[in-house]
């Protein structure tokens, strides 16, 4: 079931969705060689906490998973996404993509970028852009007398169109009173399919995007999912709310 949200719900979604997006930018701030993904995460939970939220992503569990021992998800060069911050030390010339979930009043935000530490090959430059071009794309679908997959269509045309691939395994959601909640985001589809786009969604799209093919797996760990060729991928996200028939970024610092 799609839920609608109300003003009071929109205005929480709004406060968590606004800590969302000041500790990405504050993570990202902090990105660079010699770093450790655990610093990263760290630097996070103290911002969010500061905050007065909760980082969503700790403790979070699926059926069959352990609770996520993270407060981010840092995700390095061939992770997609759910990598786990751990003693891992950033190198020259890697990309990371970082994932923040926030729990305050009991509504959620969510939203995730990827970032090069110091100078990156023209191909990982290529990756971060065409990705982070397609999640606008995708964004500029969500308004009201379109679907779903109008969302999906536009993140795929335009990777594909640039020589990558989707990862096809993996989708945006609906957010907000849950950290998960319907409808499914694909990040490829057939324009017009889906559910009707409404005024009062809360959407996480989020486009994930691999240099090579669009196959992944799963590590032992049940959580870090890595493109199945070796070849890196990136991973932009932002929560948004259909509102006045249009979309507005909420994750926006």
């Amino acid at each position: 079931m799609i839920l609608i949200k109300s003003k009071k719900e929109i205005d929480y979604i709004a406060e968590s969705c606004r800590i969302v997006a000041e500790t990405l930018q504050l993570v990202k701030s902090k990105v660079k060689p010699g770093v450790t993904t655990e610093e990263l995460d760290l630097i996070a939970e103290d911002y969010i906490r500061s905050s007065g939220g909760v980082p969503a992503f700790k403790g979070y569990s699926q059926p069959g998973t352990k609770p996520f021992p993270g407060s981010i998800c840092a995700s390095i060069d061939d992770e997609v996404v759910h990598g786990i911050p751990g003693r891992r030390i950033l190198k020259e010339g890697e990309i990371i993509s970082i994932d923040v979930g926030v729990l305050k009043n009991n509504y959620y935000g969510d939203a995730a970028l990827s970032v090069g530490v110091g100078e990156i090959s023209d191909l990982k430059k290529k990756l971060l852009d065409v990705t982070e071009k397609s999640l606008y794309e995708g964004i500029s679908q969500a308004i009201v007398g379109n679907r779903i997959h109008d969302i999906s269509y536009a993140v795929q045309n335009y990777v594909e169109a640039n020589g990558f691939s989707i990862v096809k395994d993996l989708c945006g959601h609906g957010v907000g009173r849950f950290l998960h909640e319907d409808p499914s985001i694909p990040n490829y589809g057939i324009k017009g399919a889906g559910p009707k786009i409404k005024n009062g969604m809360t959407l996480a799209i989020e486009p994930m995007v691999n240099a090579g093919d669009w196959r992944v797996k799963t590590l032992d760990d049940g959580w870090t999912v890595v493109t199945a060729d070796g070849l890196p991928s990136a991973h932009f996200e932002h929560t948004i709310l259909v509102i006045g028939n249009r979309p507005e970024i909420l994750t926006v610092a």
